[in-house]
């Protein structure tokens, strides 16, 4: 039989999170993010779950042409516009709407012979300071923007940098509306975050990225509080049992010491299937239908828990490394990390199963 470990993606997971977003944005229209392969859930597997999306978000013309290729007519919005004058020419022809974030990307727009109207999204640097027009430069895009004989509706955007953190979305939002007044046009400002926690940042469009997957954008609420529900299982099973005396150690250095006799499980699942190799002991494994204690450094191929309270636990016990009973939050915090990341870094050689 194949290695154990598969990964499970519910369709029905997606939609749910996506109407909660809508739920948290009655009057917005929705640009559901799919970059990062759907942040590791495939593009082509979850584009049916966001059919009742306004339109698809992604980073790249790759995925672009991905999401053209499942036959999805849904306007698509290039987070980070065009890298090169040719890209345009695959703009152009799949029709896609560029965010446009510097005087490079408008010189090129101006100059290209394009034979659609073309949309775009101006971005504003509102404090994230990675991409977008200083606030006193707005207008001045805008209007260079607006001389270009093919472009259509111009909607202007931000992201915040702070919208899961204390400090929120109100000195953003005020930056921005800085640097539009006036300009007409729709209005787009709200990822997951701002989505979930901050209603005042509501807009024409909103951007909901890692709720629609089933993972909290706020490392102060679960998931569960907002309502999602975990789009991605991770699941194995236990592959040998070893009993270890108190004071011998489990896996590579000895990190774990046996502080009595114990029941380890290994399982079939380790960082070269994206589990963090980080994760710390007593990280939570659910064995059987109850939770153990990661113990030991996880290893490429497995991992070790602790199952000497789960009498029933053998070869062939199944797993879930997260999903519905661990969170994927939970597992990333006890690597000092982000549910995003380990998500994102699913690695190529685990089967995914589609369920409903």
């Amino acid at each position: 039989m194949p290695r154990p470990i598969r990964a499970l993606v519910s369709r029905a997971a997606i939609s749910h999170n996506l109407s909660i977003a809508r739920t948290h944005a009655p009057s917005a229209k929705v640009w559901a993010v799919v970059k990062a392969n759907a942040y590791g859930h495939g593009i082509e597997r979850v584009l049916p779950a966001l059919s009742a999306a306004d339109g698809i978000a992604l980073l790249d013309l790759s995925e672009a042409q991905r999401v053209r290729a499942c036959a999805c007519q849904l306007p698509i919005l290039l987070l980070e516009g065009f890298f090169e004058p040719s890209d345009l020419a695959i703009v152009d022809e799949l029709q896609l709407t560029p965010a446009i974030h510097c005087w490079q990307q408008v010189q090129w727009l101006e100059r290209a012979q394009l034979r659609h109207p073309l949309d775009v999204y101006l971005k504003i640097n509102t404090g994230m300071n990675r991409l977008g027009f200083a606030v006193h430069e707005a207008k001045a895009a805008y209007q260079r923007l607006r001389s270009v004989a093919r472009v259509r509706d111009i909607t202007c955007m931000t992201h915040f940098a702070n919208a899961d953190g204390i400090d929120g979305t109100q000195q953003a939002i005020a930056t921005f509306r800085s640097g539009v007044d006036g300009l007409p046009g729709a209005r787009s400002l709200s990822n997951s975050a701002a989505v979930l926690l901050h209603p005042d940042a509501q807009s024409d469009w909103i951007r909901p990225g890692i709720m629609l997957y089933g993972a909290s954008p706020s490392e102060r609420q679960t998931a569960r509080s907002f309502g999602l529900v975990p789009a991605m299982t991770l699941a194995s099973e236990v592959i040998a049992v070893q009993d270890i005396a108190a004071g011998q150690g489990v896996g590579y250095g000895g990190r774990f010491k046996a502080p009595r006799p114990m029941r380890i499980g290994v399982v079939a699942c380790g960082y070269a299937d994206g589990y963090p190799r980080i994760a710390a002991d007593g990280c939570p494994v659910l064995v059987g239908g109850i939770v153990a204690p990661l113990a030991g450094r996880v290893s490429m191929d497995m991992l070790t828990v602790d199952i000497t309270h789960i009498e029933h636990a053998a070869i062939g016990t199944p797993v879930e490394l997260w999903g519905e009973h661990v969170s994927v939050d939970e597992v990333a915090a006890s690597a000092n990390t982000s549910g995003y990341e380990l998500l994102c870094a699913l690695a190529a050689r685990v089967p995914v199963i589609e369920v409903a």
